[in-house]
């Protein structure tokens, strides 16, 4: 039974959420603040976070960056908020998913269980190797010059959607439909955020990217030759 963990300060959303997971044959814990949040995360082992962005003693942004700094957990991001920019941020500092409220209880179980799908492969691929760069689908891993590399698990993925079309270019759509994109909101640039936190990650100058390359107005090409 996966292990999932709630930050989140208001009890009454918290426990209605709580309650409605653990229906779902899910194992759930909840914290009311952020260092409770932190201390439960460093303790026990979870399969998924859901945080909320407003916390009374700490910003979910800056919790969630902290996760990212001893565990590639997923992360699921709840905020009051709906601006964009506000998803890219959360995206950009490790978030594997956004959803603002108010939340359909049914679509941020839907969005849940796909992150844990993706942290948990079922039948995948050999290991793939590029030149320097190698993608061990089955370790859910990928290194560079034999370093490992830090990738959330729906970059982890969608680097593999993009390695296992090598030399094919793929749209933003497609992308997101190879990755059964449901799961994760289609606004126009979170594709693009991801792929630059990848591009950090496997390029050797990541602004003049050789393995990853942009196709103006069409979308992104996975190099076949690399070095």
């Amino acid at each position: 039974m996966p292990k999932i963990l709630i930050i989140e300060d208001d009890i009454q959303q918290s426990t209605m959420l709580s309650d409605y997971l653990s229906g779902e044959h899910l194992d759930v814990e909840a914290c009311a603040n952020g260092r409770d949040g932190l201390a439960a995360l460093k303790k026990d082992n979870f399969d998924a976070l859901i945080l909320d962005v407003g916390l009374p003693d700490m910003n979910g942004f800056d919790i969630c960056r902290t996760v990212r700094g001893f565990s590639q957990l997923p992360v699921l991001m709840l905020t009051a908020r709906g601006d964009e920019m506000d998803r890219i941020i959360g995206l950009e500092i490790g978030a594997d998913d956004y959803l603002p409220k108010p939340y359909n209880p049914r679509e941020l179980l839907a969005r849940l269980r796909a992150i844990l799908r993706r942290g948990r492969p079922g039948d995948v691929s050999p290991s793939l190797r590029f030149g320097r760069l190698e993608i061990n689908e089955a370790a859910h891993a990928a290194s560079l010059d034999g370093e490992m590399i830090s990738l959330t698990s729906y970059q982890f993925e969608l680097l593999c959607v993009l390695a296992r079309h090598a030399g094919r270019v793929m749209s933003r759509d497609q992308l997101m439909d190879e990755l059964q994109g449901h799961d994760l909101e289609a606004f126009d640039r979170s594709i693009d955020v991801h792929i630059s936190r990848i591009r950090a990650q496997i390029e050797d100058d990541p602004k003049k990217p050789r393995r990853i390359l942009t196709i103006r107005g069409t979308g992104y090409v996975f190099a076949r030759q690399q070095d």
